[in-house]
């Protein structure tokens, strides 16, 4: 997904300049996301397999397949080899490797017991796959990074609003997590959520507004709105289907980004 992410970034910002002058640095820049997320999977398989030996006890660290050092080893190559393919897409993205990765380890260190700064980093993460796409094909014109400006700033907001639903649903259980919902409350905090996803509705219209996207956009995202309005009504009410909603449309967004990048 991280990869297909950047693929699509990458159609928004130079559309058939992907698969021509642009093919080569975004398939860099995708592999480079790719291996940075597996990366990035091992270090929270790492951090949390105290608590995977009673939640996910077939997971690979528990059941010993795979070892802590050959875990750790695994989670450095990753990083590096992504940083190496992150220089060969573009300088910029060799800067966004390494700044995600060390975002990636605070997270996992501590920021996601803290809630609200956990949720920014993880929001951060997902739309910054749009900005990495556009700075591996940054060229001077700054219109790449524009357009997949306006897209991170989309995912940024509605995945605030998905994590924060997120940590409603799991209040009960979050008893060594200062979350947002256990701070001041699960209905305040599911109006900050519906708050994130409302922005997102409401700036869902810049991209087609503006040009960056075409005439298929506008259907296509109409579908996913409607999906986040629904999941911002009950974020609090009904946390659990309101994150599930939250995700499905997140897809059909990304749907609505490639309709408006092709058409």
């Amino acid at each position: 997904m991280s990869a297909i992410g950047v693929a699509v970034g990458g159609l928004v910002a130079v559309g058939a300049g992907a698969w021509g002058a642009s093919a080569v640095p975004l398939l860099y820049a995708a592999a480079a996301a790719a291996l940075s997320t597996a990366g990035g999977n091992a270090l929270n398989d790492l951090f949390d397999r105290e608590t995977d030996r009673v939640n996910h006890p077939d997971r690979p660290l528990v059941a010993g397949t795979v070892t802590v050092p050959e875990a750790r080893n695994f989670t450095v190559t990753m990083f590096l080899v992504a940083a190496i393919l992150g220089a060969l897409a573009s300088p910029f993205c060799l800067v966004i490797v390494p700044v995600n990765a060390g975002l990636m380890y605070a997270y996992e260190a501590g920021l996601k017991r803290r809630g609200a700064p956990g949720n920014l980093v993880i929001a951060y993460l997902v739309g910054s796959l749009f900005l990495f796409a556009g700075t591996a094909v940054f060229r001077g014109d700054p219109a790449p990074l524009v357009s997949t400006g306006v897209l991170a700033l989309l995912a940024f907001l509605t995945t605030v609003g998905r994590e924060i639903t997120k940590d409603i649903e799991d209040m009960t259980g979050d008893v060594d997590r200062r979350t947002l919902p256990r701070r001041i409350g699960a209905v305040p905090a599911g109006r900050v959520a519906a708050t994130a996803l409302g922005l997102g509705v409401l700036l869902s219209v810049v991209p087609w507004y503006a040009g960056v996207l075409g005439w298929a956009y506008a259907p296509v995202v109409l579908v996913a709105d409607g999906m986040f309005i629904y999941a911002a009504f009950y974020s609090a009410a009904n946390p659990s289907g309101s994150q599930r909603v939250t995700k499905y449309a997140m897809v059909v967004a990304l749907v609505a980004f490639l309709a408006g990048a092709l058409l």
